[in-house]
This record gives structure tokens, C-alpha cells and sequence, in this order.
């Protein structure tokens, strides 16, 4: 079946009344679609599975979109793990971001056409399927070059640190920035994204095998000083800046001790903004580092950010973002899986297959 504009098909009715008109308008059905569902809370690689689901109606203010890619995050697996704070209650479609190709628009739908690149946003349960049909104001046109991998993907992690480089402290070119769990996706994207507003970033990243490697690849990307924990398990860390200013602002994703790294290195009045806790561990604070070094603890959410009066705002960010990634300035490894191999690509996000690239089903 050909994309479609649904006002188009006034043609195929000839003379019939308008009553026949919209009658025709709310006949007209989405093409069957794949997803993969999971009907409880529970192990991912146990609860979902591969499912058809049947064509449903394209209403007068929808956009029907055949979706390209879409990635598995940590938090797509919190939610079918039924632990994330916001999720969706089973039975449900997997998968919180993507972008796809307008396949058909409602009869009343006047900003996007069949052909354009979407993404959902805010982003939106359920991206885990081969077409998805909601309301025109869940999709944000993108410019069409993009390459897929970066828009599917551009949603939380960049967008997450591209926010908090903004929200938090007032940066100039010349400061620097402190970071934990620094080879993760936010991470990769906080170093590239402060190398082009001049900022250093130091950087925080776990002992583990080929550690020498990871610290390599994050200088290539623009980091200023890359450490293990282990090598900052010494009394004054600031010994370590090379020369580079105390951080103003740390970013901590990991908890534990990690986090009290970060907090090491902060200057008198630094914010530590808390935006994961993959150490599933809390984060402590020293109170020698309240009361003599002032310093403040912040949390951040994306989600809540995006449901505020700063969703347009956001919009800008993920454009300024794409615009970037087209330009070569940000990029990351992924690995692109196809829809069919989720199971595959699951257990790679699962980390059953050591660590890997970000994984991204294709449709």
C-alpha cells in the first residue's frame, strides 16, 4: 500500500454526500505492524515477546508512522522490569524512543505529510512496533537527512546532557566539568558537548578490562583528563587537575563512591547534579563538603523537564543536537540489530554479552 494522505481519497468518493465523506475518512486503517509486548512485569528476556497486531484506525488528527529504528535503553528495561517510576501497565508495547517515515496523515492534519522523518516527543511508550498510530501532536518533524541511528536516539541521552550543561551552573569557556560513568552515551555526549562551548571535562570511568582503551577513545572525543576510581583513592585528588581549574559543576550517574569522587574534585559552592544511580547504591556525602566547601546536590529527570512550560525549549535542543550530529561534532557507537533479532540485541543491552554498543532495532 502506497503512503497516503487521507484527504486524498475525497477523489474515490465521486459525488457521494459528506456523510459518505467522513464515513470513508474513518474506514481507513494502519497496516498490520509487529511489536514486541510483554503481558507482565518481569526479566525482559523472559516477559517479551515478537506479536502481529492487527490494523487499526487512522482518526482525522493522526499520523500513522512506519517506524526505522528505535533503541533499547536502560530505562526501556526498567519498565518491563515494572521498577522505573513512570511505565506503562501490561499488557504493553516495549521501547520509549525512535523515528520513523510518515506513512499516512488524518484528514485534518496540516503539519506533516506522508514521507517526513518523526520523532516522538516527549517521547512515547510503545516505539517497539513496526507502525505506530497517535495524534499529530506526539510526532516532531526532523530534518530528513539525519542519519536514523542518531535520531532514534537523540531523545534521552543527548538531550539529557545537553540540558543539564544548561540548567545547572552558568559555564564560560575556560571552566571545567566533573563526570563519573563517563563512557556511557550522556557521558560521551557531556565531553563533546563542552569541547564545543569551550569547557574541560574530567573524567571518571570504572576500573574494569581494557580501561587504558576506554580512556583513549573518550580523549579522542574531546576529554581533558580520563581516571579509573582506583586512581583517585588518595587524599587530594586536586593534585590530579593538570594545571586545569576546580569543576564548578559534576555530574554523577553511578552513586557509591563514585559519586564522592565527583564531589573530590568540586570547588567551594559546586553542584553535583544526580541523574542515574547505576551502582544501585546511595550517593554520600562527606559533612566536612557541606559545611566547608558549601556544595549543593541536585536531581535530574529529563521526563519531568519535557513536561514542563520548557517542552519547546527541548525541541530547539534536539535540532541544535541533530544539526550537531549531522556535522560529524557528536557522535557514539551503536549497533544496529534488525527488529526481527530483538531477542539478540536484548541480551546485549542485558550486558549478557559483555559490554557493547548501544543497541538499535531496525525496521
Amino acid at each position: 500500500m502506497a503512503a497516503i494522505k487521507l484527504g486524498a481519497l475525497s477523489a474515490l468518493i465521486g459525488r457521494s454526500s459528506r456523510n459518505n465523506c467522513v464515513r470513508a475518512f474513518s474506514t481507513v486503517m494502519s497496516p498490520p505492524s509487529k511489536a514486541v509486548v510483554y503481558d507482565q512485569h518481569g526479566a525482559p528476556d523472559k516477559v517479551t515477546r515478537l506479536v502481529e497486531i492487527a490494523p487499526v484506525q487512522v482518526k482525522e488528527n493522526d499520523v500513522c508512522v512506519k517506524m526505522l529504528a528505535a533503541p533499547i535503553n536502560p530505562s526501556d528495561i526498567n519498565r518491563i522490569e515494572g521498577v522505573y517510576p513512570v511505565r506503562p501497565q501490561p499488557p504493553a508495547v516495549g521501547g520509549y524512543e525512535g523515528v520513523g517515515q510518515v506513512y499516512a496523515v488524518g484528514n485534518a492534519v496540516n503539519s506533516l505529510s506522508p514521507g517526513d522523518l518523526v520523532i516522538p516527543f516527549p517521547p512515547s511508550f510503545g516505539t517497539w512496533q513496526s507502525y505506530i498510530v497517535k495524534d499529530q501532536s506526539v510526532w516532531h518533524k526532523i530534518n530528513k537527512d539525519t542519519p536514523k541511528e542518531y535520531a532514534a536516539t537523540v531523545t534521552v541521552n543527548p538531550l539529557t546532557a545537553f540540558a543539564m550543561l544548561q540548567d545547572f551552573v552558568r559555564l564560560h569557556p575556560g571552566d571545567a566539568i566533573v563526570q563519573n560513568g563517563a563512557t556511557s552515551i550522556v557521558g560521551q555526549c557531556i565531553i563533546q558537548l563542552a569541547l564545543i562551548q569551550g569547557v574541560h571535562s574530567i573524567n571518571i570511568i570504572r576500573d574494569r578490562p581494557g580501561a587504558d582503551e576506554a580512556k583513549e577513545n573518550l580523549k579522542k572525543l574531546g576529554a581533558d583528563q580520563v581516571f579509573t576510581e582506583s586512581q583517585l583513592n588518595l587524599k587530594n585528588v586536586k593534585d590530579m587537575l593538570g594545571g586545569l581549574p576546580e569543576p564548578a559543576l559534576g555530574f554523577n550517574c553511578v552513586g557509591g563512591n563514585a559519586a564522592s569522587l565527583v564531589l573530590k574534585f568540586l570547588r567551594n559552592g559546586g553542584t553535583m547534579v544526580t541523574y542515574g544511580g547505576m551502582a544501585k547504591k546511595p550517593v554520600t556525602v562527606s559533612t566536612s563538603s557541606f559545611i566547608f566547601k558549601d556544595l549543593s546536590l541536585k536531581g535530574f529527570w529529563l521526563q519531568k523537564l519535557m513536561s514542563t512550560d520548557k517542552a519547546s525549549e527541548c525541541k530547539n535542543m534536539i535540532d541544535e543536537l541533530l544539526n550537531l550530529m549531522r556535522d560529524g561534532k557528536i557522535k557514539y557507537e551503536m549497533e544496529l540489530v534488525p527488529f526481527n533479532d530483538f531477542h539478540s540485541a536484548l541480551d546485549k543491552a542485558l550486558g549478557k554479552q559483555g559490554s557493547r554498543p548501544k543497541q538499535v532495532l531496525t525496521f
